[in-house]
């Protein structure tokens, strides 16, 4: 029951909550970024239909993710106003700058050219479409920095002072506040990592997509993309973490030796699983190397680090009572992390090596299984890393850092909201769970309708096989409209004038022939007569004649195209023996001159009879 009475931790629940949620969108968002600009930069080069639904397909994603992860980023900052006003009060002259600066310089590129990604491909050139998915991506990473600077300085304070009153932190050096001594290591080691998730949610995707027997050319492109990704952003990984945890070590003593459970003084060894006995201050493991973190740290074997019954002794970290810590929590936090890490590089090496090796995945449903649920493997050590830091560093929400000014630094006690009381932080946390549950199952739902439509290409690049399955089964040429799926309107019948199709397309429909059967296409609409009270469908009535007319018209045309695509030569000589007996041209069939074509108010009957 203690619990629903302490403020101070409810509201950390609240926060932790809030962020967690938040942080399942962002590494979609900034790793599905970059998934989407290699796929424009891959249709860009090769100009076909299919990358350009891929393109299409992972826009889709990427927006719907945008836009939830906006969602609950606002509701994040909201909060440091309701729950934390104390907080803001003493870091309001650090916070504002990157805050500002992440909304009018990050969030309104990335919004601005996502436009252009979402209604501007046949607006705008190819060259500047696909300049303008890199910059969303790019957006996505300056997002993230601004966001980053802000918390970096909360780990590691530089360039401000302690106000003369002792109640706020006043900012001396922007520039120094904005390069604190841990922005570097913990960017890149977090952007890093986000785009390791959005390489195994591509991966993931390309896999079920194999599993079904579906999009199989899209699932070997996206999942040879993402491999690749996967295993360069996972080798560089081990850079990034090594340059993070040399900083922690550095700077933040207290979280080291809670990640490491270290309650003495010690050369701390290195763990690759174990348990802290809390009471006794003891890690219990069977397996443990001697002086490991210390070598990782430093290089050497014997570097001692200060436990936490020693830092609580010193005066910079008086504030610390080892016996409320929670060590465990922050030692399985950490460990799991690096276990995750394991799992990734295990995962995409065999990812990589079997579709590079002539696509062997394909035949391999165990690795398809393995790859499928692989996103849960970055998702965890994301959020057990942020545990670790953010955990780690307690009793502080500003930390005193070794290297930071004096006197700036605030207890997370110190930092909550005087005036809400636990009743109102229980209601508002439950409020929050059910509006995230329902979220996350719109979100789920959305998700899963764009996956299973999959990368729907345009009907124009099947307008040879459109056209031969019509004459085959005698479909009428309005039977043979196809419906373009990405967008959800229903267009011209592939090949007429009024397709949507690219430079390529067209040079190579011209090399076989494409304007002579359009010109066809235009005469035989034109000798289609009209019915005398009547426009096509316009009209209210047709006469029988008319119909009749219509429709001996239709059949001849569908036989000569026919006869053109399967008796070559002789066909064709057939057709023109046809043409001049009957008087109406191409396609006459009465004794009667052509008929001009007919129009509407809107529409050309033709259109309709077609």
């Amino acid at each position: 029951m203690e619990l629903f009475a302490d403020v101070a931790l409810l509201s950390r629940i609240q926060f932790a909550a809030t962020v967690a949620y938040h942080f399942f969108f962002v590494p979609l968002s900034i790793g599905l970024g970059l998934i989407l600009a290699i796929n424009e930069t891959r249709y860009y080069r090769s100009r076909n239909e299919k990358d350009a639904a891929a393109t299409r397909f992972w826009v889709k994603i990427f927006t719907a993710t945008f836009v939830i992860g906006v969602a609950t980023g606002i509701t994040m900052e909201f909060s440091f106003g309701t729950n934390w006003a104390d907080y803001s009060r003493f870091v309001g002259d650090i916070f504002g700058a990157p805050l500002a600066a992440e909304a009018l310089l990050a969030f309104f590129l990335e919004s601005v050219f996502l436009g252009v990604l979402l209604f501007g491909r046949k607006r705008v050139s190819p060259k500047f479409y696909l300049v303008s998915a890199w910059l969303v991506w790019l957006g996505s990473c300056l997002s993230a920095l601004w966001i980053l600077i802000a918390n970096s300085w909360m780990q590691t304070p530089a360039g401000a002072e302690l106000a003369a009153d002792g109640s706020k932190a006043v900012i001396t050096d922007f520039l120094a506040a904005a390069a604190n001594p841990s922005i570097w290591a913990r960017y890149t080691h977090t952007v890093d990592a986000l785009l390791i998730m959005g390489a195994f949610v591509a991966m993931a995707v390309a896999a079920w997509y194999l599993l079904k027997g579906k999009h199989t050319d899209f699932a070997m492109k996206t999942l040879k993309t993402g491999a690749v990704v996967g295993i360069v952003t996972s080798c560089i990984m081990i850079v990034f973490a090594h340059a993070s945890a040399v900083v922690v070590a550095e700077e933040q003593p207290t979280k080291l030796a809670m990640m490491e459970g270290m309650y003495e003084t010690e050369a701390p060894p290195l763990y690759a699983f174990g348990w802290v006995d809390e009471e006794s201050q003891e890690v219990i493991t069977p397996l443990a190397i001697p002086g490991g973190t210390s070598f990782l740290a430093t290089g050497a074997w014997d570097t001692e680090y200060l436990g936490l019954n020693d830092l609580a002794q010193t005066e910079k970290y008086a504030d610390l009572n080892p016996e409320e810590l929670p060590v465990n929590f922050v030692f399985q936090s950490y460990h799991l992390m690096v276990m995750m890490y394991g799992l990734i590089m295990i995962t995409v090496i065999l990812a990589l090596v079997f579709t590079l090796r002539k696509g062997k995945i394909k035949n391999m449903k165990w690795l398809q299984r393995l790859v499928l649920v692989s996103p849960v493997f970055p998702f965890v050590a994301i959020q057990t890393g942020w545990i670790t830091a953010e955990v780690g560093r307690q009793p502080w929400v500003v930390y005193p850092s070794t290297s930071g000014p004096d006197g700036v630094s605030l207890l997370t006690n110190d930092a909550i909201s005087q005036s809400v009381s636990a009743p109102e932080l229980l209601v508002t946390l439950a409020l929050f769970l059910v509006v995230y549950v329902f979220l996350m199952v719109a979100w789920a739902r959305v998700m899963g309708r764009f996956i299973k439509e999959g990368p729907v290409a345009k009907a124009a690049v099947a307008t040879a096989g459109a056209e031969g399955a019509a004459g085959a089964s005698g479909a009428t040429g309005a039977q043979a409209q196809l419906v373009d799926a990405d967008q959800d309107k229903v267009g011209p019948a592939a090949g007429t004038p009024d397709a949507t199709v690219t430079e390529g397309e067209r040079a190579s429909r011209a090399a076989a022939g494409e304007p002579q059967r359009n010109a066809q296409k235009r005469a035989a609409r034109q000798d289609v007569p009209a019915s005398p009270e009547g426009c096509g469908r316009h009209g209210r009535k047709h006469s029988p004649k008319g119909r009749h007319q219509q429709a001996r018209a239709l059949l001849h045309a569908l036989a000569e195209r026919i006869g053109r695509g399967r008796g070559g030569p002789q066909a064709q000589g057939a057709g023109e023996q046809g043409r001049q007996r009957g008087p109406h041209g191409p396609v006459g069939c009465g004794g009667r001159p052509p008929t001009p074509r007919p129009t509407c108010a809107n529409r050309t009957c033709a259109s309709h009879a077609r």
